[in-house]
């Protein structure tokens, strides 16, 4: 007969004699009626049942473990109790309740010893309501780490995995699939220590009660034959491939376009399509080709697996071979980049940076230092170092660099965006070529530039390596940068709202969304209007000392540059300002294009929730076939919503680097955790700035049970610096609804804290800071 739960103390007590998996520490309960009657009978029948201390007291309140709230964390559990504290403990808890109702409980147990290993494990996730087992550790003896939200470890796995689990969490997968039978298929969410006795190790189940999921979670067999689908797709494109060089393939969210970060892991059908349409399936390649690199023509570089995009690695990094170099140095080379991202994966959203050799620095040689200790002689040294000099000569050159063409194109996207928006055409021919130009004279030339603005970075950094300039010169130029954000802000400060919103009013949080407001769709969201923010400090033109002048001078010559010092400078300053630039104008026709999509549908009574649905293909079909509009659009809508569907049950690790990691993986510990599948943009405060929470997304240090309170506000969203998936915090955000980044680390926490208007992408796991 199938287990119910109860309060924590009634279902372990009903598990106590029918589990197998894992031991249940010896437990005492007793009613706060029982306690207020003969609290010293309660007191003898701890010290006679349980023996002597240290013991733990725990909350086993009504209210906790229901089939609607597990209300986790929200009363007090007390660990590490002796005798002369037992009394004052109990009554901790029973307080902590607030409402007292007299048939609520208090749990008393022996404190562990020897705790190895401990955390919380569920039997779904509780975002996707997927199958698949969660666990959230932590090493060591501190039991409360994980549940009171100091982080841990997150692993899972697939619940029909082909894969097996880690030898250490094999028993508590057994554990989590006999909770299942024992409670009739029921989620489960239990927390748990391991310790080492005499034995071995020895797995105790602290706590198990119902998971609360908001729908009703797919089966097992269904995410296993979408999962085989994937692992199948990943196996056959990490094969050779004969017209790319590289033995096998490796996929990330961050590398090179990094999708994670421009449109989010889990986008809309619509902003996945744009993305691809306008930069990842050809004009990525047309440009790098164009800069002298090989040539990857026709070859998409972002795959996606039922939604969730990726960077083909190996297509990547095949790009960032100088199209000259010997092909069986370039397969060497390729061989080697992925073979360093298997070796350190966190650099996956680094990779140009401490992978890839992709131009030619004033530091090369000591940078190279690291393929001769791979194996590479030193006339492949040359040979690389000669290519790439060849290849950055050309796009650096002071009259016919590459970046200078590639900045005169923006001239032309504006020019014919004015034409055709002032011209009679209906909205489709007007969406079809705002993207064609778009990308004919945005992102091409965008990809170019920001190939440009990368080279100057890299040959910056350079000359603080060689000793030509210091830190402070390398920040004394940066600051003298005029972007375009910079000049957003002292516009900001000195501009009219009209004025403002005629310039900037197209820019909105998530680029390819129609779901995100453009600036001056919503200028009240984004903006406080009513008061002008302090005009920033006017930008410090950097100027080169006649020492560094010289010193430039030899180090071009010594190593075959041609730009003089000046034109040196010059490129550098372009190339990072151009970068910028480009995007801003560029974006300006993807906007009005996606503005223009809004119509269209509303045309059609379609909102832009559904049109979010739409693939960008439907719409230029209707621009060159006489079809039903309405009828291709729905058709795309309900294909779209179906996919999407699944790419909101699928999990997947950042890096994926063999086909088995579709099935189980540790997720990094530096990714924040994302609860619920909501967007949310609103101001940011700390969490004592309490005059202020409502409408906010709140900052707090960690996900600590006594923050319980903030949900007493209508907060907006919340992020903390510490936390795991399955902490209470994150417990209670998902029962709630509320979007929440839980576990950022400390440096995205710092950032994100400091902000003053945050967009948080749950579904999508990405955080836009908005001022």
């Amino acid at each position: 007969m199938a287990l119910h739960f109860s309060t924590k103390a009634g279902t372990l007590a009903s598990l106590q004699e029918r589990l197998k998996s894992a031991r249940i520490a010896p437990l005492l309960s007793f009613t706060v009626r029982d306690w207020q009657i003969g609290g010293q009978a309660c007191f003898r029948d701890i010290q006679g049942q349980l023996g002597a201390g240290p013991w733990i007291v725990r909350s086993s309140c009504l209210r906790e473990d229901g089939a609607q709230a597990s209300c986790a964390g929200a009363f007090l559990s007390i660990p590490g109790v002796n005798e002369a504290g037992l009394v004052s403990a109990v009554e901790q808890v029973i307080a902590s309740y607030g409402d007292v109702h007299l048939a609520d409980e208090v749990l008393i147990q022996p404190m562990l010893g020897n705790v190895v290993r401990s955390g919380v494990a569920f039997s779904h996730d509780p975002n996707t309501c997927a199958p698949y087992r969660v666990v959230n550790w932590s090493e060591g003896s501190d039991t409360a780490s994980v549940t009171g939200g100091m982080g841990g470890r997150l692993w899972q796995q697939a619940a029909l995995s082909k894969v097996p689990p880690p030898p250490k969490f094999a028993p508590l997968i057994a554990l989590l699939e006999e909770l299942l039978a024992l409670f009739d298929g029921a989620p489960i969410d239990c927390e748990f220590a391991v310790t080492r006795e005499a034995e071995g190790e020895v797995l105790w189940l602290l706590q198990a009660r119902p998971l609360i999921l908001p729908s009703r979670p797919e089966s097992e067999t269904t995410q296993a034959a979408r999962l085989e689908s994937i692992q199948r797709k990943v196996a056959r494109g990490m094969q050779p491939h004969p017209f790319l060089i590289g033995q096998r393939t490796v996929y990330g969210v961050m590398p090179d376009w990094n999708p994670a970060e421009i449109i989010g892991i889990r986008p809309k059908p619509l902003a996945l399509s744009l993305y691809r349409d306008l930069v990842t399936d050809s004009i990525w390649a047309y440009q790098r080709h164009n800069y002298g690199y090989r040539n990857l023509r026709s070859f998409p570089l972002m795959p996606h697996f039922f939604g969730l995009p990726y960077i083909d690695v190996r297509l990547s990094f095949n790009s960032f071979i100088p199209a000259d170099l010997d092909e069986g140095l370039a397969g060497r080379l390729v061989d080697h980049y992925i073979d360093r991202l298997l070796a350190e994966p966190t650099l996956h959203d680094k990779v140009e940076f401490e992978i890839v050799f992709s131009c030619y620095t004033l530091d090369l040689s000591q940078r190279l230092e690291r393929l001769a200790s791979a194996g590479f002689l030193e006339h492949e040294l040359e040979a690389i170092s000669t290519s790439l000099r060849k290849l950055t000569n050309r796009i650096v050159h002071p009259k016919d660099g590459l970046w200078r063409a590639d900045a005169n194109k923006l001239d032309m996207l504006n020019a014919r965006r004015e034409e055709l928006l002032a011209s009679n055409a209906d909205p489709l021919e007007r969406i079809y070529w705002l993207l064609e130009d778009a990308k004919r004279y945005g992102t091409l030339p965008f990809a170019g530039l920001a190939r440009a603005g990368f080279v100057a970075v890299q040959m910056l950094r350079s000359l603080v390596t060689v000793g030509v300039f210091s830190q402070a010169d390398y920040d004394c130029f940066m600051g003298g940068v005029s972007t375009v954000s910079g000049q957003l802000a002292r516009d900001r400060a000195t501009l009219d709202k009209a004025t403002f919103l005629a310039r900037y009013g197209h820019l909105r949080p998530g680029t390819y969304d129609i779901l995100s407001p453009r600036y001056d769709e919503a200028p009240e969201l984004y903006f406080d209007w009513t008061q002008r923010p302090s005009t920033p400090e006017p930008v410090q033109p950097f100027s080169l000392t006649l020492p560094q002048m010289r010193e430039i001078v030899k180090q071009q010559e010594a190593h075959g540059l041609e730009p003089d010092p000046v034109g040196l400078l010059d490129f550098m300053q372009a190339g990072i300002e151009l970068r910028e630039l480009a995007k801003f104008h560029f974006t300006r026709n993807l906007s009005d294009a996606l503005a223009l999509i809004a119509e269209v549908g509303a045309q059609h009574g379609i909102g832009r929730e559904d049109m979010a649905y739409c693939d960008i293909g439907a719409l230029k079909e209707l621009h060159v076939a006489a079809a039903d509009p309405k009828d291709v659009l729905l058709r795309s809508i309900e294909q779209g919503k179906a996919r999407y569907e699944k790419t909101l049950k699928i999990s997947l690790p950042p890096v994926i680097t063999r086909p088995e990691d579709v099935w189980s993986f540790e997720w990094p510990e530096t990714a924040p955790n994302f609860i619920t599948q909501k967007q949310v943009t609103a101001p940011v405060v700390l969490s004592d700035d309490r005059e202020k929470l409502a409408g906010a997304i709140v900052c707090i240090p960690n996900a600590d049970p006594g923050f319980d309170w903030l949900f007493a506000y209508p907060i907006a969203g919340l992020i903390t610096a510490w936390g795991g998936a399955n902490s209470h915090m994150a417990i209670r955000a998902g029962e709630l609804g509320l979007p929440a980044v839980i576990g950022a680390g400390e440096v995205l926490y710092r950032r994100w804290s400091s902000a003053q208007r945050l967009h948080l992408d749950c579904p999508g796991r990405w955080v836009e800071m908005m001022a």
